[in-house]
């Protein structure tokens, strides 16, 4: 570390509320620990969850910095205990608990993914959060087999279009919903093999439609509160029910006689607050079964834009706005 300066530019949160109160400050370069590495970030990702825990709704978890930014790339630029030192200079993108906005962030080496020569460091910052929820919630959480039909709300997301594009890759069906006729069309040129406007149409209807009166396998709700108990209407027997976020709402009403006589599954996760050792594990499953494929370049982010990390309130305004198609992230 004696070659690194003491203090970095970061972005933080000077109070609950909207875009503006992300103001750049200085901040002390963080000290890597017992398993972890110091990056050098070249670029953080930008996610919902960032958004909620500026509004104040979403705290980070006990001993995760105050900074938000949940996913970066970057290069180790120092290392902790029980770290080789031949890991300085790598380059990883890597799954944080908090402190992506900034110039350095620390991040435990088991939790890295070695960025490949094929993918861009931009490209590279837009994975860990989006493939880390929807490998857990799609493959782990609802254990989608090939052929299975999947319905994916908010198909133009950062993780509706993870969904789509992992999905297709590992031979899924795949139906999104979208807001306006121009979001469908970009979700269909991402893969989705149906897209449906819900503005024009009943989603519900239309999934019986596109699946012969069967329903989906699985549902990837990030909407939950009303939706649910639409959702389940989707659904076939046996069908499961993945929550992964509630911005419709945390309250739903559902029959639960239906869930009895037709064996649904409801489940639903959130990854920040999870064990260090549980993402550890998630990023070695992933190592094996999707990192392959951004190696050989048939998986990659969909992006939207890149924003300068002095722009970071310029990106939040951005999401909100729902116009962005794919993934945000701030470069260093």
């Amino acid at each position: 570390m004696a070659d690194l300066p003491q203090m970095m530019t970061a972005i933080e949160i000077s109070a609950p509320g909207g875009p503006e109160v992300l103001v750049p400050c200085q901040r002390p370069v963080p000290v890597p620990g017992p398993g972890e590495v110091l990056l050098k970030v070249a670029y953080a990702g930008v996610n919902r969850p960032d958004v909620i825990q500026r509004k104040g709704l979403y705290p980070p978890p006990p001993g995760a910095s105050d900074l938000p930014g949940l996913e970066v790339s970057g290069t180790v630029v120092a290392v902790g205990n029980a770290v080789d030192r031949n890991e300085i200079g790598a380059m990883y993108c890597a799954l944080v608990s908090g402190g992506g906005y900034a110039e350095y962030c620390v991040a435990r080496l088991d939790q890295c993914l070695p960025v490949p020569a094929s993918l861009g460091m931009a490209e590279a910052a837009a994975l860990p959060e989006t493939l880390f929820t929807v490998w857990h919630n799609v493959f782990e959480r609802a254990y989608v087999c090939e052929g299975e039909t999947i319905l994916v709300h908010g198909g133009t997301s950062g993780i509706g279009s993870m969904a789509i594009k992992l999905g297709k890759l590992f031979g899924l069906h795949v139906i999104v919903t979208c807001g306006s006729d121009e979001k469908c069309s970009a979700a269909l040129a991402l893969g989705a093999d149906h897209a449906i406007n819900y503005s024009a149409l009943d989603f519900v209807e239309e999934v019986k439609r596109l699946t012969g009166g069967q329903g989906a396998h699985i549902v990837l709700d990030m909407v939950a509160g009303s939706y649910v108990a639409r959702n389940l209407q989707c659904l076939r027997d046996d069908g499961r029910h993945v929550t992964i976020a509630v911005q419709g709402g945390m309250v739903a009403e559902i029959n639960m006689a239906q869930v009895m006589m037709r064996r649904l599954t409801l489940t639903g996760s959130t990854l920040r607050p999870r064990s260090a050792q549980f993402k550890a594990l998630l990023a070695q499953e992933i190592q094996v079964h999707a990192w392959p494929m951004v190696t050989d370049g048939r998986l990659r982010p969909e992006m939207d834009r890149v924003f300068p990390l002095s722009d970071a309130a310029a990106a939040h305004a951005h999401m909100e706005s729902g116009e962005h198609v794919g993934k945000i992230v701030l470069e260093i």
